[in-house]
């Protein structure tokens, strides 16, 4: 059985990365910040299903409290699964910020970059010795990276950011066998940054070449399809999951 780590995983993408997973048999501890009741309801629909699943509170952007964290996932392993480490780590937690670069405000700025470029790397570095040779670590970035939005420019710069930084840790952890790929979603139906507005997911669905957007399911198989070893000869990939959004 592997067993894996989805950070940001009582809601959204990270929430049906952890469904997807349980249900391929994989073992999940899943993250949560705040939101307590949606990360035990995710663990308690994995348990209905069959499957062995763990909440755990983390807070990404607190890098002094990982060594904590740590040992907190150890202590799951061995209490649930009976396992001293991981097969995969899912950084995919964090949050939007919809605002343009002249009234970005430098607290705004450092928010957005300590959870989705600080936080990662150093998440990634405090749990190393914890996953198994021939595991993998997934990033979640954003379409936006490829396409300029307007008004995300400091959410996007860090992801692409996060998309480089993949590249970085497939090259200095392949001796280990340990594989890292990055996911892009496009526009999906979550409740990053207040949710989709009817008028904003129109104009969304019409750049998209499906002519809608997407949902967190769709997110979440590709993830679990990654982390699987179906998919082993695939490291150092951006994926996009965005529906052909502007093509």
């Amino acid at each position: 059985m592997k067993i894996v780590v989805v950070t940001g995983g009582s809601r959204g993408i990270g929430a049906a990365v952890a469904l997807k997973c349980a249900r391929r048999g994989m073992g999940v501890i899943l993250t949560y910040n705040s939101n307590t009741k949606a990360a035990e309801e995710v663990a308690s629909a994995i348990t209905v299903e069959g499957g062995n699943a763990v909440a755990l509170k983390l807070d990404v952007t607190d890098v002094a409290s990982f060594p904590a964290f740590s040992e907190a996932v150890r202590s799951a392993l061995r209490a649930t699964w009976d396992r001293g480490g991981i097969d995969g780590l899912v950084n995919n937690g964090g949050f939007g910020l919809y605002n343009p670069i002249a009234t970005v405000t430098e607290a705004e700025f450092d928010g957005l970059f300590n959870v989705h470029l600080k936080g990662p790397f150093f998440l990634t570095q405090a749990l190393l010795p914890l996953i198994n040779d021939g595991g993998q670590v997934v990033n979640v970035t954003s379409a936006t990276v490829r396409v300029a939005t307007a008004g995300v420019a400091p959410y996007a710069s860090f992801k692409g950011g996060l998309e480089v930084l993949t590249r970085y840790m497939a090259k200095e952890f392949g001796d280990r066998g340990i594989r890292a790929n990055s996911v892009a979603p496009g526009a999906i139906r979550t409740e990053l940054g207040g949710g989709l507005t009817a008028e904003f997911e129109a104009m969304l669905a019409s750049q998209t070449a499906l002519g809608r957007v997407g949902e967190s399911e769709e997110v979440g198989s590709v993830i679990a399809s990654l982390l699987s070893d179906e998919n082993r000869w695939i490291n150092a990939q951006s994926i996009e999951v965005a529906g052909g959004y502007v093509i």
